[in-house]
């Protein structure tokens, strides 16, 4: 523990890939079924609320519809809501262990990353999210786009460390 103590950069860049909440439990293989039932659940929203769809990616983007900005800000405020009182209950995981949140120094990286992710998802109209609900649609163009999400994905890791943090 002294080591990473003395390399700063090196416990800047643990904080920032390794799971601090990773839960230790082990259970059966059967406990990953309630995962798939909530991404199921989760994709059925995303159709019935219209976010997998192209056409109300591309108003969002032009600024035509108020839409996208509705569902956005409305995940904002509920996610903001979510941690200020997991921070003020102390709320823990249904298994009993204590949630941490870390504080992350503001980069020039996570512009330049937002904004070749808006390009991406303007482009493609997609985000990682609704990708696969748009492939269970039948929309199966967008396993292109999953792949080059994957390959964008391998090529940030294979040059992370020569990357502006």
């Amino acid at each position: 523990m002294k080591n990473i103590d003395k390399n700063k950069d090196f416990e800047t860049r643990s904080l920032d890939t390794v799971c601090i909440n990773e839960s230790h439990l082990e259970h059966k293989w059967y406990h990953n079924i309630k995962y798939l039932i909530v991404g199921l659940l989760f994709g059925i929203v995303f159709i019935k609320a219209e976010i997998i769809s192209w056409y109300r990616i591309q108003e969002m983007f032009r600024f035509q519809s108020f839409h996208m900005y509705g569902v956005i800000g409305s995940a904002v405020i509920v996610g903001a809501i979510s941690v200020f009182m997991i921070k003020k209950l102390n709320i823990k995981t249904i298994y009993g262990e204590k949630i941490e949140f870390h504080d992350k120094k503001f980069n020039k990286g996570q512009i330049i990353g937002g904004l070749i992710f808006g390009l991406g998802w303007a482009i493609t109209g997609a985000c990682p999210g609704p990708i696969f609900a748009q492939i269970g649609t039948g929309v199966t163009v967008m396993i292109i786009t999953l792949f080059f999400a994957i390959v964008g994905t391998w090529v940030y890791g294979y040059f992370r460390d020569k990357l502006p943090h």
